[in-house]
């Protein structure tokens, strides 16, 4: 059986030959929740970009395989210089080069381009492979460049591709990965041929360099909670427990490796029982004062800087919502701010912050080193706002505090201190704070993915997105009031 890889196949099973063949033979075991849309299309922003960067070029329209790679041909027999998508087909594998540099007389560069700030392992193998077809037809690679994005970089007018892109040298190291290639083909094609599922135990591998869809297949479908449920235990541990032979909790609860806040998730689940510890709650409660806010900021970030004084994946806020008491006895109210799509939102987003929280009062936040970097980015690039904005800054106090140290937990929790695990613990049976009751965002990403998008929907669309925006957002701020109505009324307890 003739084999056909394409790059993305080729490390697909780089980092688990099984992982290839279960997506020919079991593709219906497939989770697709690992696959983000997201960062697909973050990728072909960035690939179409690049394609500049050497010069003025020729992109192969993408299509039939076929179509591809005559077209290819066509171009590299006029002597185009520089082709984007150029596509290759060699004994069954296929390529398509991003950024294909034509010298020649058979003469060509590769180059390589992701959207991550930083080199990988995989990558090598990917441009590896690319360089093993284009030679097994008869070209001389004479460069392999990996180019990636320079997270340093601050945009000042229009994107400077030489300055936002790093372009790297990576020859050497696919010169010696050939050899790894050429003899991995075969042992491929032998997994791939003979319909046997291939003996491959999970490992370290099972979410590096990516997490495999596969992976719920190949640990049997384990009940839950099992091992891979603990929160904040090293997936190495997970896996060595787990080959061990200890999945369930209650083989766990007897390992003394598991301690801290493992052993406190294990053994709640196992009994029934949480832990609260009113006095501890009720020295956080003693360090907040009236008027009382709470504050949640949203972001969004993009891998190509959209504004003005703003770095690759920068956290850009575009939205808050603000919940506030004057007293404990007082009326809850509310105040919101959304951007409009397209335009840089942080200065109108600044003005109204500083209008609606006035100097000195305390705030809330659930996990306020997020919101106290928002708003210390804002002080640094508005000085005419700085004080407000830094008084806001420094008055901030920590909700989630009383969950992460467990002072408060409940099995419910699973081991999490997110506010999206811990009020369900708390409110179970009020649909008004169940995320999912909410239409169309129900997370922080996908809040951040519609916002980016919203630039290029429809007005009807445009205005549908808003109102799920706000009443996401919303809800985050109305879930703290409740948190902390929760944790004052078991401090007195």
């Amino acid at each position: 059986m003739a084999l056909h890889l394409s790059k993305s196949k080729y490390c697909n099973a780089v980092q688990c030959p099984k992982m290839l063949w279960l997506n020919k033979y079991k593709r219906e075991e497939f989770d697709e929740s690992v696959m983000n849309q997201a960062v697909l299309e973050t990728g072909n922003a960035v690939g179409d970009l690049a394609m500049g960067l050497l010069g003025d070029y020729v992109e192969v329209p993408f299509g039939d395989l076929g179509d591809m790679i005559n077209e290819t041909q066509r171009l590299l027999d006029e002597g185009t210089p520089i082709i984007a998508e150029a596509s290759f087909s060699y004994e069954g594998l296929f390529c398509s080069v991003d950024i294909l540099k034509n010298k020649g007389n058979g003469h060509v560069e590769i180059y390589e381009v992701k959207s991550s700030t930083k080199l990988s392992e995989i990558y090598l193998h990917d441009v590896a492979y690319q360089q093993y077809v284009l030679e097994g037809l008869g070209y001389k690679v004479d460069g392999a460049k990996l180019v990636h994005i320079n997270p340093e970089y601050v945009r000042h007018g229009e994107i400077n591709l030489n300055e936002l892109f790093v372009i790297n040298n990576i020859k050497v190291d696919t010169d010696a990965l050939q050899s790894s290639v050429r003899n991995y083909i075969p042992e491929l094609e032998e997994i791939m041929s003979n319909g046997v599922e291939p003996e491959i135990p999970v490992g370290c591998h099972c979410h590096t360099p990516y997490a495999c869809g596969f992976f719920d297949y190949c640990t049997g479908r384990l009940p839950h909670p099992n091992v891979f449920d603990v929160s904040r235990l090293g997936f190495d541990k997970k896996i060595n427990f787990y080959n061990d032979g200890d999945y369930t909790f209650e083989r766990l609860a007897q390992r003394k490796e598991i301690k801290g806040t493992q052993r406190l998730q294990v053994e709640s689940h196992l009994s029934g029982q949480g832990t609260i510890n009113p006095k501890e709650i009720a020295k956080l409660l003693d360090t907040l004062s009236f008027p009382l806010y709470f504050l949640d900021f949203e972001t969004f970030q993009e891998a190509i800087p959209p504004f003005d004084n703003t770095k690759p994946y920068e956290q850009i806020p575009f939205q808050y919502s603000l919940h506030w008491l004057d007293s404990p006895d007082g009326d809850l109210k509310h105040t919101e701010f959304l951007a409009q799509a397209g335009t840089d939102p942080r200065r109108a987003l600044a003005e109204k912050l500083c209008a609606d929280i006035p100097c000195g009062v305390c705030t809330t936040a659930y996990n306020m080193s997020f919101e106290k970097n928002v708003i210390k980015k804002l002080a640094e690039i508005y000085p005419d706002l700085a004080d407000h904005l830094m008084d806001i800054h420094d008055n901030i106090k920590d909700l989630m505090l009383p969950f992460q140290k467990k002072h408060y937990y409940l099995p419910e929790m699973q081991g999490s201190y997110s506010i999206k695990y811990v009020l369900p613990a708390l409110y179970p049976t009020e649909p008004s704070l169940d995320y999912h009751n909410l239409e169309g965002i129900q997370k922080g990403d996908q809040a951040a993915n519609a916002f980016s998008a919203m630039k290029r929907m429809t007005p009807e669309k445009v205005t549908e997105t808003r109102k799920q925006l706000l009443a996401y957002c919303k809800l985050d701020t109305f879930a703290m009031v409740k948190l902390w109505e929760k944790l004052t009324q078991t401090s007195k307890e």
